[in-house]
């Protein structure tokens, strides 16, 4: 079957019931999306569908279909977006395991909420767990990353 990740359509030969996940990690090579739970209630797989945050993870790609998939690598290939540049500025990831996730959604509240509140975050970022507890750096990039919209223009 052919899938949409990160502007191209690529082609994957697996079971329709085969999890996004699997497909993307295994199947193209797409490494930003971790494995965390396999039951969608970490996030750490958190990617975009047609830029709506979904989990990889319990999605079987045959409900993909030619709705465009974005991982983090799909921002833009050379860290210029402007979550990637606020997590890079305020060296945000401890052990960095569940923050291309967090910036998944992050970035997708960004799209809709150009200036979000702490609690707009929160509540957006609430099914995103970071077992090294750096929510007060995440929360402070998302901030930043609002203000680098901006001042750099809408991404």
């Amino acid at each position: 079957m052919r899938i949409r990740v990160n502007g191209s359509t690529r082609h994957v030969d697996l079971p329709a019931d085969t999890p996004t996940l699997w497909a993307l990690r295994d199947g193209l090579g797409v490494l930003g999306p971790k494995y965390g739970c396999g039951v969608g209630a970490c996030g750490a797989c958190t990617s975009l569908l047609d830029g709506a945050p979904f989990r990889p993870c319990t999605t079987p790609v045959g409900d993909v279909g030619r709705r465009e998939i974005t991982t983090v690598e799909g921002l833009s290939p050379d860290g210029s977006h402007p979550v990637q540049r606020a997590w890079a500025e305020l060296d945000v990831p401890q052990c960095g395991y569940c923050q291309a996730g967090q910036m998944m959604s992050a970035a997708a509240l960004l799209r809709h909420t150009p200036d979000p509140t702490d609690a707009d975050i929160d509540a957006a970022l609430r099914d995103n767990v970071c077992r090294c507890g750096t929510y007060p750096r995440i929360r402070a990039a998302v901030h930043r990353a609002a203000q680098l919209r901006r001042e750099g223009g809408d991404r």
